[in-house]
């Protein structure tokens, strides 16, 4: 039986649909050692990082010495998030001179397909992959691969079990911990909060969580009352919202994990008539943004995707151009320095200027 892949060549810019055979079923790696998680990674100078900007103002002065074949994967086409990780390196490969093959699973955030697609890039010749994993231990089998041909791979959100090229995107600890805040600083340190968690098996989601966790933590007068995945899905946030409103009546705050849950979150608070619920979501996504301008949910976290997307891509090329390596294994983009938090404050300058989505 066969699977199908979605594939986006930024080369002739069309959408084509390949038939693969369904992956085997991979085997599990030895999990990522617990302290990785939560390291503090250091902020690299802007000045040392080989693009200018964040967002769709972002640029390059990095050129592909020859017209490498870079392969981005992510989980999903669905998401907005996934679906600008993949403009990102479409728009890198047009502004460095690379071929950018730009890939989702067709079954939504299968992991096996993501290793098979993998496992067929390599044998087409790619030079470089900019990868968004299912499942920090499923995604193995095809990095194992890779890096056993010496291809650099670039993992943003969710890295592999191991150490690869480059990890980039934020640093999720410190996004949970500065989102977190700004929710419980809201309501005035104390209230009931529900938390809408993102995938079990994404280390990206366990880095977040813990950060909010570690911050909520600090106020007496607030009790987790809710802790559940909603799998950074929309649809799955509002029935995961619509479940726990039912028992927990006088929730003051909703963190969902990222915007597309807390919009679910909103929808059921929506149906149920409850009003003054403060939400907190993660991404700075078009609809997130326009929730935050609405006055509908109170704060945002611009995790810039394009950029991050684009920043990876200028650091494979830097590779294959001369073996220059990242300054270190996680740089985080975008990073604390940047401003991150959205808010009604400073929403419109945000849509106007750098949000990622435009």
């Amino acid at each position: 039986m066969k699977r199908g892949m979605i594939i986006i060549s930024a080369v002739c810019a069309t959408l084509m649909i390949v038939g693969c055979e369904k992956a085997p079923a991979p085997k599990a790696a030895a999990p990522a050692p617990a302290a990785a998680a939560q390291q503090a990674p250091a902020e690299v100078s802007k000045s040392k990082l080989p693009v200018n900007g964040i967002g769709a103002s972002i640029s390059s002065q990095v050129k592909a010495k020859t017209p490498y074949t870079i392969a981005c994967i992510v989980k999903n086409s669905t998401n907005p998030y996934m679906v600008k990780l993949l403009a990102g390196v479409t728009k890198a490969g047009a502004d460095m001179g690379f071929k950018a093959v730009v890939m989702a699973p067709a079954i939504n955030d299968s992991v096996e397909e993501q290793v098979k697609i993998m496992e067929d890039m390599i044998q087409k010749g790619a030079k470089g992959f900019v990868l968004v994993p299912v499942d920090t231990n499923g995604i193995m089998p095809g990095v194992r691969k890779a890096m056993t041909a010496n291809i650099p791979v670039a993992t943003i959100g969710t890295p592999a079990a191991v150490d690869t090229f480059l990890r980039t995107g934020v640093d999720y600890t410190e996004t949970g911990r500065l989102v977190a805040k700004a929710v419980a600083d809201k309501i005035g340190g104390k209230g009931d909060v529900v938390i809408l968690e993102g995938p079990p098996g994404a280390q990206n989601a366990r880095e977040r969580l813990a950060g909010i966790n570690e911050v909520l933590g600090k106020y007496p007068g607030i009790k987790i009352v809710a802790s559940q995945t909603a799998n950074f899905k929309r649809t799955e946030g509002m029935q995961v919202t619509e479940n726990l409103i039912q028992k927990f009546k006088s929730v003051a705050a909703i963190i969902g994990m990222n915007d597309e849950s807390a919009l679910g979150a909103i929808q059921a608070l929506k149906a149920a008539g409850m009003k003054n619920v403060v939400i907190g979501g993660f991404d700075g996504n078009q609809d997130g943004a326009a929730a935050i301008k609405n006055g509908e949910m109170y704060v945002s976290y611009n995790t810039d995707p394009f950029g991050s997307a684009y920043l990876a891509a200028a650091y494979i090329v830097q590779s294959l151009n001369d073996g220059t390596k990242p300054p270190q294994y996680f740089v985080p983009f975008p990073s604390e320095s940047d401003k991150p938090l959205i808010t009604g404050e400073n929403v419109d300058t945000y849509i106007s200027s750098i949000a990622w989505w435009k």
